[in-house]
């Protein structure tokens, strides 16, 4: 799903390439401060966020009247499901909705491409999406440890 979604003044649309620099900085600001408690940089920080654009798969969503970059999806269409690669949002617009709004639209994304289903994973150590992850219909599908990285693998069927 290309168009543009709002909800409340709030767009997400695809990310062009003058996005690039701001998907760099969402993603690094929020993932930072996982660095110490996980022992690693978090993938996304790793990230080719230029080819991830190019490619189609980032989304982002803007501060309504800004035009400020606050939020953002990495998402890839794979058989039978659409990946959330990485959600990503800005610290100083948490308790703005900005999540909800990003996983509804993953949600959306992948029903207009045909996918009966979201699948993710997220750092052990990053507790809080635990907790997050539930609430918005994703159930724990397995644990594994990736290389450096134990996560745990959820999905969201969608009817």
């Amino acid at each position: 799903m290309t168009d543009d979604l709002v909800d409340r003044g709030r767009r997400v649309r695809p990310a062009v390439a003058a996005d690039v620099p701001a998907v760099k900085d969402v993603t690094d600001t929020a993932y930072h401060p996982y660095i110490a408690r996980i022992g690693v940089v978090p993938q996304p920080m790793e990230a080719d966020h230029a080819a991830d654009v190019a490619a189609g798969k980032v989304f982002v969503t803007e501060e309504p009247g800004s035009g400020r970059v606050d939020g953002l999806v990495v998402v890839e269409a794979r058989a039978g499901h659409l990946f959330l690669d990485s959600i990503a949002v800005r610290p100083d617009a948490h308790g703005k909705g900005v999540g909800r709004r990003l996983l509804a639209f993953v949600d959306a994304h992948a029903r207009a491409l045909g996918l009966p289903e979201v699948r993710l994973y997220t750092n052990a150590m990053m507790w809080e999406n635990q907790k997050i992850y539930p609430k918005y219909g994703y159930e724990v599908v397995e644990r594994r440890v990736d290389g450096p990285y134990d996560r745990i693998h959820y999905r969201k069927r969608l009817l």
